[in-house]
């Protein structure tokens, strides 16, 4: 924050570049009519354009979000699994820049999420999209943080 008060981004020219990796997860909860959405659906295979969008998003996360640092990306990976109601969203996103990836890959799923809820909603408004987290980062000044639990049990991240 600047002495007035005002917002500013953080200067992180003085950070060294080096690998720099974050995981995220997201999860989008279905019901049954939406589930059958997921296997028939008149716009396409849903998990497909969802991790195509999710990757789409992760690099232009600076364009969403005002004080985040347009980074060069290196690796952006997403996996969508279905399982029972449930489609699990993880992504990871690689750098070797002077400041870490959580947004980008927080960015990734949330945006992967958003777009399986966009393809299935005719089916049913009753989607809900949760447990939206970062489960590990790593590189930088900060270390290694690796979340203790997975989502929807209540738990504290640590750092290791």
């Amino acid at each position: 924050m600047r002495a007035d008060g005002s917002v500013q981004m953080v200067d992180v020219s003085a950070k060294a570049n080096t690998l720099r990796e974050a995981e995220a997860q997201a999860e989008v909860r279905l019901g049954r009519a939406a589930l059958s959405a997921l296997k028939d659906n008149p716009k396409g295979n849903v998990l497909e354009v969802a991790r195509i969008a999710g990757i789409s998003a992760a690099k232009r996360t600076s364009e969403l979000i005002p004080l985040c640092h347009n980074l060069p990306l290196t690796d952006i990976d997403l996996d969508i699994v279905v399982r029972g109601t449930v489609v699990r969203i993880r992504g990871r996103v690689r750098t070797t820049a002077g400041t870490g990836v959580e947004m980008e890959a927080l960015t990734a799923v949330s945006v992967a999420a958003l777009t399986v809820y966009d393809m299935c909603k005719a089916a049913g408004h009753g989607i809900t999209i949760e447990s939206i987290c970062l489960l590990k980062k790593s590189g930088g000044r900060s270390g290694t943080y690796i979340r203790e639990r997975t989502p929807n049990k209540k738990s504290a991240g640590a750092r290791t």
